[in-house]
């Protein structure tokens, strides 16, 4: 039930930071922005969630999940509404306090799957979690371009507001901490993150993370865009397109989950992937302008695909890294690494897009990629239970 409760909510995190890239155009056409412009305006969710991570995960280790998510699930909602409100300015600082109540999902949803799992489920486990974040950008994907078009862009922000209201509820209702669960004992988070920054595995791992986001919110921040605008596929077709990406990034999710379950080892897989994604962006990039639309299509699916597979084993990694009772802190550190690079990413993906191609912002994902496998080199394999 836990699980189940914290992936919905994870799910609807995504459908706000992942899945409002696919109503791009209509943002666009809304509030009268340049593509530059609205790469910013999909970065304030994630500014916000990134400086309040820590904050939300050490509070995690200490008072548990559910009053962490119930109040960060409640803020988002009033927020996510507040965003209806015309104007871009408004949305703007409405999305970054969104992002900063959204924010408590991130570490206290993982720390929950950390402690009801044994190691050897644990990675499955975290896996279908992390799978609730493309699957709700996918439906997000499919069914926010059509209440967008049809009622008009506030009417979207109203509809996210609703189900993030909904999911708050949910999770003071149903979530609970197994009775094993270890707690922080300090009064200050301070201290929890200050041994967290003395781990250079974890400094490592928290590095690699944030250079794979830059591939994953490549494709998620460009791909409707790239299809509809640079090739002219239609925004429906395209929105339908990042959808069925985001569908196979979070099956994705679950084969490395599994794999890493039965191989006891969660590093080994993330350098496989971290090659596999350099690798896909630096084909996608060789055929953005010349090749078939339909060679292109199939192409970024698969990428994108792959640039969301990852998520799950370096969270699971960060969480066994971590000292006893110090995993939601750790999960903070980590996310607030992949936020950071999630909230420049879009912007300056869209301004290399705008000024010298396509194919240098698909090069720029390749090369972050192929960093992130560098730095994985001298990381451990986590041997906690």
């Amino acid at each position: 039930m836990v699980l189940a409760v914290g992936a919905l909510a994870q799910g609807t995190n995504a459908a706000v930071f992942l899945g409002l890239p696919a109503i791009t155009p209509q943002l666009r056409e809304h509030f009268d922005l340049t593509l530059p412009q609205v790469g910013l305006l999909l970065g304030a969710v994630n500014l916000g969630t990134m400086l309040t991570l820590v904050p939300w995960g050490a509070a995690a280790d200490r008072r548990g999940e559910r009053v962490v998510m119930t109040i960060g699930g409640a803020g988002a909602a009033v927020s996510l509404a507040m965003a209806a409100v015309d104007g871009p300015v408004v949305a703007g600082l409405a999305l970054v306090v969104a992002g900063l109540f959204g924010a408590s999902v991130n570490a206290a949803s993982g720390r929950a799957v950390m402690t009801w799992f044994p190691a050897d489920r644990r990675g499955l486990a975290m896996g279908i979690r992390q799978t609730a974040t493309p699957l709700g950008a996918a439906l997000t994907a499919a069914v926010l371009p059509a209440v967008a078009v049809g009622a008009g862009v506030p009417a979207a922000f109203v509809a996210l507001a609703a189900f993030t209201g909904f999911v708050a509820v949910a999770i003071a209702v149903l979530v609970r901490e197994p009775p094993w669960a270890s707690r922080a004992t300090d009064a200050k988070g301070g201290a929890s993150l200050g041994v967290i920054l003395k781990d250079p595995a974890l400094i490592r791992l928290s590095a690699a993370g944030a250079l794979l986001v830059v591939p994953q919110f490549t494709a998620a921040a460009l791909m409707v865009e790239l299809l509809h605008g640079h090739r002219g596929v239609a925004v429906g077709t395209a929105a339908a397109l990042l959808a069925v990406s985001q569908v196979l990034g979070g099956l994705g999710r679950l084969g490395t989950g599994a794999w890493s379950d039965r191989t006891q080892d969660r590093i080994t897989p993330l350098k496989t992937m971290s090659v596999a994604i350099a690798a896909g962006f630096a084909l996608t990039a060789a055929l953005v302008d010349q090749a078939p639309t339909p060679v292109l299509a199939v192409a970024l699916i698969a990428t994108a695909a792959l640039a969301l597979a990852w998520n799950g084993l370096a969270l699971t990694a960060t969480a066994e890294l971590a000292p006893e009772g110090r995993s939601g802190t750790a999960l903070g550190m980590q996310n607030t690494a992949n936020y950071l690079s999630a909230t420049i990413t879009p912007p300056v993906a869209s301004w290399l897009a705008a000024t010298t191609g396509w194919p240098t912002a698909l090069l720029l994902a390749a090369l972050a990629a192929a960093t992130a496998r560098v730095l994985l080199t001298r990381t451990p394999t986590p041997t906690r239970t």
